[in-house]
This record gives structure tokens, sequence and C-alpha cells, in this order.
């Protein structure tokens, strides 16, 4: 594919210079560099390589060296190429000014549009024509994915580049985005192709060392993208709270507890008439309540129970029986063991006995 032509406007003035510099030996004045300078920044904003330029530039000196050189002084080839030096020092410097500048305009309105994107803070129609720049066709449905690790990451940390690294070598044809976002790593997918976030989680698990992400359902639209990553968040929340283990967590299969807190009174009336006399018992609350999830979480089996708990089987015993006592719940009764169960949940969900309900 041939290079684009470089209009000769982007050398005016130049060969003068040469040539004026092989007969008095001066350097670039400084209105002359100033001029360079922003030759230098519009033929950036014109799009032209900056190798083809230079090159441009030797060529023109070559061309004009002859002219330069008639009634030179003997010192002119050095002057000559003094001056060269500082006339293509001056271009490039205001080529790389404008490079810069133009990579600060994208990099905000890449994190504007992010932002846009996860929090719905824009016009949805405006939203999806800006987010085809970005690769992504938001009148498809879209899938979000959030890592997080022990630290807060940003798009220019050695994480973050591991991970694009690794989703770009296996899917640079896909329509994806990654980025960060208040210190986790976050996946924008096409909801139909389910393998991407997948392995977005198997890289960023194994990139923070053991992190862990969440993924959001499918939606589609615009406001999808929101709803997505929302779920994502909350299924973080949610595992914090839960004590889940899980290191890939998927919202679809979590659906259960933001059902059972819809009605946030109802389930905390049931954590305090069911949960609420435990905190008679010595050391409060806290160590009777992390034994019935322990033991619902292990099937009911007290001997995994005891293990899990590092306890014998007996010290478990007593504390079930202590439960039975204070609550009239046997955990072990299965017409009991459901209504537990839901509270033990609830207590987790409302962070309970920490916050008072």
């Amino acid at each position: 594919m041939a290079e684009p032509v470089i209009p000769d406007s982007f050398l005016e003035g130049y060969a003068r210079i040469l040539g004026e510099a092989a007969v008095s030996g001066r350097r670039l004045t400084r209105e002359e560099l100033d001029s360079r300078r922003a030759l230098g920044r519009e033929a950036a904003e014109a799009g032209h390589q900056l190798r083809a330029l230079v090159r441009m530039h030797l060529a023109e000196t070559r061309a004009a060296w002859p002219a330069a050189a008639s009634g030179a002084t003997p010192a002119a080839t050095d002057s000559v190429l003094a001056a060269m030096e500082q006339a293509v020092d001056a271009f490039a410097d205001g080529f790389e000014r404008a490079q810069r500048l133009t990579v600060r305009r994208e990099e905000a309105a890449r994190r504007e549009f992010i932002d846009d994107l996860l929090y719905g803070r824009s016009d949805l129609g405006r939203l999806a024509e800006r987010a085809t720049r970005f690769g992504l066709r938001l009148s498809r449905a879209h899938a979000v994915a959030v890592a997080t690790g022990p630290e807060a990451y940003t798009e220019t940390e050695a994480v973050p580049r591991q991970v694009e690294s690794a989703m770009l070598a296996r899917f640079g044809g896909r329509k994806i985005l990654l980025t960060t976002k208040d210190g986790r790593m976050v996946c924008v997918a096409p909801g139909s192709q389910p393998d991407v976030l997948r392995y977005f989680a198997k890289q960023a698990h194994a990139a923070t060392d053991g992190g862990r992400v969440a993924i959001g359902r499918a939606h589609r639209g615009p406001g999808g993208v929101v709803q997505s990553y929302d779920e994502a968040l909350d299924a973080l929340d949610l595992a914090d709270r839960m004590d889940l283990d899980d290191p890939v967590l998927f919202a679809a299969d979590l659906l259960v507890y933001p059902v059972l807190t819809r009605d946030r009174q109802a389930m905390a009336d049931l954590v305090r008439t069911e949960l609420g006399p435990l905190h008679k018992a010595r050391g409060g609350a806290e160590p009777l309540l992390r034994t019935l999830s322990v033991y619902f979480d292990a099937g009911c089996v007290a001997a995994e129970t005891a293990r899990r708990l590092s306890l014998s089987v007996r010290a478990l015993t007593y504390r079930l029986e202590r439960i039975h006592q204070l609550t009239g719940s046997d955990p072990a009764d299965p017409q009991h063991r459901y209504t537990l169960q839901t509270a033990v949940i609830g207590a987790r969900l409302l962070d309970w006995p920490a916050k008072e309900l």
C-alpha cells in the first residue's frame, strides 16, 4: 500500500535556512524554530508519519546542498548539518507534542465513554453511536465481567496489561472492550460469546494471584451493559458478605439471594426472631452463627463441619445443642432446617450481628 503523498508545504523555508547557514554559519532564529514546530504540529494533525517526514527533510537537504554550498565558507558543511539538526529537531518536537496531545484527548474521550457506558449517564442513542468507535455494537446483547485482586489497578499497570495481552492474542478480531474502573479490571463482550468472559476470568484470576471474578448476565441494548456491570459488582459484594470462596461467580447462579432480600423488613424480622436469641450465648452470636453457616455449607454432615471449623465432633455437637436450646430450632431437624438456613443467609446478607436490624 503506497504511503500518502506529503505536501511540500511542510518544507516551507527549509532550503533557504540551509543556504543561509552554509554562507554565514548562523543558527536558526527563535521565529524559525517556532515555525518548524508549527509545521511539525500540522503534519501530526494531518496524520502523516514522522519517519516519512524526516526522510523528506533529508532528501531536501541533499537536493539543496549544491546550491547552499556555492560561495560557502570552509565550515559550510558543519553549519549546514547543524542547521539541519536544529530544524528537524524543532519539527519533530512540534510533531511529538501534537501526538501527545492527541493521545491525551483520545484517552480522555475513552475514559468518558467508559464512565458513561458503565454508569448509564449519557443519552443512550448517542452512547450507542460513540460505542462503534470503540468496537462495540450496543444494539446487541453484551455481558460484563469484573475482576478484583489484592490491589487497585489502572490500565497502565503490569497486571491489566498482562491480561489484555493474553486476551488480544486469543481474541484479537472480537468486539471486546478491556478497561479498569475503580481499581478493578473490566471486560465487556458480546453476550453470544461467553468463552471470551470465561477466558478473561481465567487470565485475571491467574494474573492477580488468586483474585476473584464476577460475570453479569447478558442484556440487550446500551442500558444492558450497565445492568450486567451492576450484576457483576453485586455478585462480588455478595461473595464478601456470604463468605463465598468460588474464584469465578456467575450472577445467574446467585439470583436466589436478591429474591430473599427483596422484602428486607420481612427478612430482618426472620433473622431477629430465629437468630436473635444467639446473643445470649457466651461470646455472642457470631461464633454460633458461623457454626450454622458452615454446617449448612457442609451439607449438614457433622464430621465435615467439625473438620472445617477445626473442632472435635463432640464440640460441634455441643454447639448445635446450644443453638437448639437458645432458638428452639434444631439444625438437625429437617422441619427446622430450612427456616434456620434461610435466616442464616439473611443474616449474612444484612451483615447481622455486626449491624443491628
